[in-house]
């Protein structure tokens, strides 16, 4: 299975560093020196990655055979792709891949279904879960631990404890 790992940003310096917008929670095993991504668009890999620093709060790296800005520029915006196995999970408990959550059945604390999770939309604050319910509509729930308290993937469900508002907007406090 493939996983976005990243997305080249642009050349820093002259030796063929890159900044890299970071789209894993685990960059320092997805990103480390070593590491042979695939990329989209594929003519532009694969690349094996060189070195690796933070600096300024970004990721910068260097990819073996880059050895110039040039080369560097000529990587901008091309995504960064890990193959991962299927049957890997995070290291920490409380953290899930997408494809570990999408067609997940939904139900509140008191066992109401909600619908099923039909994609993860990831925003810079939290992420979202895209809840098809079954009239067919949607319905984003934030997938934090005050509304999302359980995943159980052995019985395929998230329960959620949604405020008031969140599945039915005549319920919104005003």
């Amino acid at each position: 299975m493939q996983l976005i790992v990243g997305r080249i940003g642009r050349a820093h310096g002259i030796k063929g560093e890159v900044s890299v917008e970071v789209r894993t929670d685990e960059p320092e095993l997805r990103l480390a020196p070593g590491a042979v991504l695939v990329t989209d668009p594929a003519s532009a890999g694969p690349l094996t990655v060189e070195t690796g620093r933070v600096h300024s709060g970004r990721l910068m790296l260097r990819f073996a055979g880059v050895k110039d800005r040039t080369g560097a520029e000529a990587l901008r915006n091309v995504l960064l792709i890990a193959d991962v196995d299927p049957d890997e999970t995070p290291e920490d408990p409380e953290e899930f891949y997408d494809h570990q959550l999408v067609d997940l059945d939904v139900v509140t604390v008191d066992g109401t279904e909600v619908g099923r999770i039909k994609e993860i939309s990831h925003l810079p604050f939290h992420d979202l879960l895209v809840v098809e319910r079954p009239d067919g509509t949607e319905v984003m729930v934030p997938f934090v631990a005050e509304i999302v308290p359980e995943i159980d993937l052995e019985e395929q469900r998230a329960v959620i404890d949604p405020p008031p508002g969140l599945l039915d907007e005549a319920e919104a406090e005003q």
